[in-house]
């Protein structure tokens, strides 16, 4: 896939502080980061760094604190205010007395998207992650890894441009998660959405991404930008060759330099 110039994220001296009873916490400090349209970005680094804040700042469920953020153009705010995002959190979230079909399309409700409508980006999205014959299914009927990519249908029943992932396939097994893997690169090359990733998981950032973001300790700094060489068709066994494996050590060294052990 052609990556587009076009700016979707933009942060400079991007910091935030949380004010706690115990005194004020410093989660991101000067956080200088562009993404461009059609990227696929990973976040990395170790627990606590800001990953999920930054993402979080992205969707303005939290204020910064320092600097400035925009959002195809837009404060955060703005952005949330026209849907102009997808959010894929570390759970699937979904209400266990709806079907699949109904839960992805709560979010087409409440935005009062009418019912021939609703009907359609439904079928869409639950084509683009192979859920199709699963709609009159109830969540705990569905696997983890199926009700994680309901999750992800939920989330692109927007048809936002940018879609958010926190961690999304974390808690599935190895084998599950290569296959999710390889579904969510399948559908980010149909649907050509800007995708920011986080995760805690090296080969999962270096097979995904067309960038990954190394980030410090708290405060959570970017401390190296790695941009992939990897070709766009990227077969699970890209992972054991030679570019794939310079990738990664790059990306261990870098969370090797940064970590600290310290609270």
């Amino acid at each position: 896939m052609k990556i587009k110039e076009t700016s979707v994220v933009s942060a400079s001296g991007l910091g935030l502080t949380f004010e706690t009873g115990d005194g004020p916490v410093r989660a991101l400090s000067d956080v200088d980061l562009t993404i461009g349209k059609g990227e696929f970005v990973s976040f990395i680094g170790p627990s606590g760094c800001g990953k999920t804040t930054f993402l979080r700042v992205i969707a303005d469920l939290e204020k910064p604190t320092e600097g400035t953020i925009l959002v195809n153009g837009m404060t955060p705010e703005q952005a949330r205010e026209r849907r102009a995002y997808g959010y894929v959190f570390q759970a699937a979230a979904l209400f266990p007395w709806r079907t699949i079909d109904r839960n992805v399309a709560l979010p087409l409700e409440i935005m009062g998207v009418g019912r021939d409508e609703q009907q359609a980006r439904i079928r869409r999205t639950m084509d683009l992650v192979n859920l199709t014959s699963f709609g009159n299914k109830y969540p705990w009927q569905l696997s983890g890894g199926m009700q994680q990519r309901a999750s992800i249908a939920r989330a692109l029943a927007f048809d936002a441009d940018l879609l958010l992932m926190d961690e999304p396939f974390g808690a599935l097994d190895e084998i599950v998660r290569d296959h999710l893997n390889e579904q969510l690169l399948e559908l980010w090359a149909r649907t050509e959405k800007t995708i920011c990733f986080v995760t805690h998981s090296i080969p999962e950032a270096v097979y995904l991404s067309t960038r990954i973001i190394v980030m410090s300790p708290r405060p959570g700094r970017v401390s190296d930008v790695i941009h992939s060489t990897l070709p766009s068709e990227r077969p699970l066994d890209i992972r054991e060759t030679p570019e794939f494996l310079a990738i990664a050590a790059r990306v261990r060294d870098g969370l090797r330099a940064g970590h600290s052990y310290e609270d």
